[in-house]
């Protein structure tokens, strides 16, 4: 189970999030523990008036609990995992909420803790809190018997593929998936041996390499985005220099730009247009399927959940019904009958909560599984998608060759006298002037 957390305030703000549906199939709230509200936005309200007191401004942790996909994860599963860390952490009795999300076939579950110990009115400290997490997150995959990644059993072996918020909207607005653009320029990079070589690789692909503002090295794609190439191709800026050579023997990114627009095929634009006008209806559709899915899920359980409540009453007044009144209840309380019956009853209430977990726990297993199938479709969309998108990336390429060859920007050959200038001044300034030696 993937653990994530971080110490924050704003709990009027998180309560909302965690209850949004915006861009949620199914949101639960489990359990509000240790607050005197038993809803989670007056829950929050009551911590951040107390923190109020201190000097605490991240008066809240808040962890993220995800299991492996497509694995069966039980309540019981999450709130051990949750007890687990709070052991961990020495969050113990502290007032705790949690929250589930499904989405995309997958559920999560958010634990929210007071940091805030109200007897002593300070905060709790969590020193290396990532650290302690990332050795629960093993454990639990270990007691569970799951498929550890690679970069829980070692850091080093990370996704090389991890790309930062403002690299998504990037990908986000040009139509790419962040990892299959990384990936282009990590595969570019590594069959090429030379600058001319990594600039001909990303040109089949439809990036061209230019210099940028501050004399490093990017490359613009076919709509003028631009593309640091250092971090896309996850390498030293060092080694781009030394691989690519003198920055201004490239275009800049204006000129690059220039470049690419004259040479567009306003053809190729109609075909990037009409397979994004596609993709865009496919997702529609299968979006419409998903809202359909979801609305019956919840259906389902609602009407589970009035047929556990009916039951519930109607056992719980089963049970009742046994306890004698009266002097009969007074004798029988004498002679021990009465405690007798009581513990019956205490034992068959505890089995019902039981069977009642367990079925809410079968269907919402049953429903992730066929939230899963549709996700596989919506999945397998996307990759044709994108499969699309760079094929035709590919064709820009070349009809940009087809279309005005001559007009290609070259590289500049370095001036001698200009370079022998930037040496001349290199040495001034490290010459020490005006101090004897």
């Amino acid at each position: 189970m993937i653990l994530k957390a971080k110490e924050r305030g704003g709990g009027a703000q998180l309560a909302r999030y965690l209850l949004s549906m915006r861009d949620n199939d199914h949101v639960e709230l489990h359990e509000v523990r240790g607050f005197v509200g038993d809803d989670l936005l007056s829950a929050f309200r009551e911590v951040d008036a107390i923190a109020k007191g201190t000097r605490c401004e991240n008066y809240l942790f808040s962890a993220s609990l995800n299991p492996p996909g497509g694995e069966t994860v039980t309540t019981s599963d999450f709130e051990s995992a949750a007890d687990e860390v709070e052991r961990k952490l020495g969050l113990e009795e502290q007032p705790r909420a949690i929250v589930f999300h499904e989405k995309d076939g997958r559920r999560h579950a958010h634990v929210v803790w007071s940091r805030i110990d109200a007897d002593r009115m300070r905060a709790i400290n969590l020193p290396h809190y990532k650290m302690r997490l990332r050795d629960v997150s093993r454990d639990l995959f270990r007691s569970h018997g799951w498929e550890m990644p690679k970069g829980l059993r070692d850091w080093q072996e990370r996704d090389p593929l991890g790309y930062t918020r403002e690299e998504w909207q990037q990908a986000r607005r040009v139509g790419l998936d962040p990892k299959h653009i990384k990936a282009l320029f990590q595969e570019s990079w590594n069959r090429s041996d030379s600058g001319t070589a990594f600039a001909q690789a990303l040109k089949e692909r439809g990036f061209m390499l230019a210099r940028g503002d501050r004399r490093g090295f990017v490359a613009v794609d076919y709509r003028g985005e631009v593309y640091a190439v250092a971090r896309q191709a996850g390498v030293k800026t060092k080694d781009v220099a030394a691989r690519l050579g003198d920055p201004e023997a490239y275009p800049s990114v204006d000129e690059a730009r220039i470049y690419i627009a004259a040479r567009m095929s306003e053809r190729i634009k109609g075909f990037i247009r009409q397979a994004e006008l596609e993709a865009g209806q496919g997702r529609k559709g299968l979006e419409a399927e998903r809202r359909d899915l979801a609305a019956r899920h919840r259906q389902a359980r609602q009407v589970q959940k009035e047929v556990q409540e009916k039951r519930w009453i109607t056992e719980t007044n089963a049970r009742a019904a046994r306890l004698p009144r009266g002097i009969s209840g007074l004798w029988q309380r004498l002679t021990g009958k009465y405690s007798k019956i009581k513990e019956r009853n205490e034992r068959e209430a505890w089995a019902a909560l039981v069977r009642d977990r367990a079925e809410r726990d079968s269907l919402i297993a049953s429903q992730l599984d066929e939230r899963r199938a549709l996700q596989e479709r919506i999945r397998e969309q996307r990759e044709r998608q994108q499969a699309d998108l760079l094929l035709l990336r590919e064709d820009v390429a070349r009809y940009q060759d087809m279309a005005l060859p001559e007009r290609e920007p070259q590289r500049r050959e370095p001036d001698p006298e200009r370079q022998d200038r930037k040496r001349q001044r290199r040495r001034d300034r490290g010459r020490d002037r005006g101090f004897e030696r």
